[in-house]
């Protein structure tokens, strides 16, 4: 069992409808330090993969991102739900559904931030259905740029999302996939890293 599967059987919360709350940890309240060593994970799984840029959605990815373009010594640029006044200029633009808020959203990056020649690492929080990595990979793909790996903390293994992402042949890593959870009996299992 690795740290972050750790930290998930002690404060982790189970509740109705496959919903894993972390909220004391990873993403409402941020325990920095986990951050810290999950950015150093990352960096091991990817070494030696040319990466130029980090990318996220807003908002629950954006601080893991941070820690991680640390190690990785490159910005972070994330994608936007809603167009604000003060983006300007061309964006691409994906359509994505979010498994928590039961909606879609377009989120939307500027041109100005991702160009072809970027090697770019997406990172999320959570990995469901992978509705929102799809749109994350498209404007990647939109761009020209180059998916060079997509880091994940906590994938849900017995949903879709980790399935439909590494058939279509990227390198996808997560720090914890969850195998099967029970609501009533507050209990979650993991999936040993050779078993996906």
């Amino acid at each position: 069992m690795n740290f972050l599967e750790e930290r998930i059987l002690k404060d982790g919360i189970v509740k109705e409808g496959n919903v894993l709350k972390v909220d004391s940890f990873l993403n409402h309240q941020m325990d920095i330090d986990l951050f810290n060593e999950m950015g150093r994970e990352f960096k091991r799984r990817f070494e030696g993969i040319p990466i130029n840029k980090i990318m996220t959605i807003e908002s629950s990815g954006i601080g893991i991102a941070c820690i991680v373009a640390q190690h990785f010594n490159v910005p972070v640029v994330f994608a936007k739900k809603s167009k604000s006044i003060n983006i300007e200029g061309e964006m691409y633009v994906a359509e994505v559904e979010s498994f928590t808020h039961k909606c879609k959203n377009q989120v939307i990056v500027s041109k100005k931030f991702i160009n072809p020649e970027d090697k770019i690492l997406i990172i999320d929080d959570f990995l469901a259905n992978g509705c929102a990595l799809q749109g994350l990979i498209s404007i990647v793909n939109d761009a020209g740029a180059s998916v060079a790996g997509i880091g994940i903390a906590i994938e849900k293994g017995f949903q879709d999302g980790g399935k439909i992402i590494r058939n279509l042949g990227y390198k996808l890593e997560s720090l914890a996939i969850v195998k099967s959870m029970d609501s009533e009996k507050g209990t979650i299992e993991f999936t040993n890293r050779g078993e996906y």
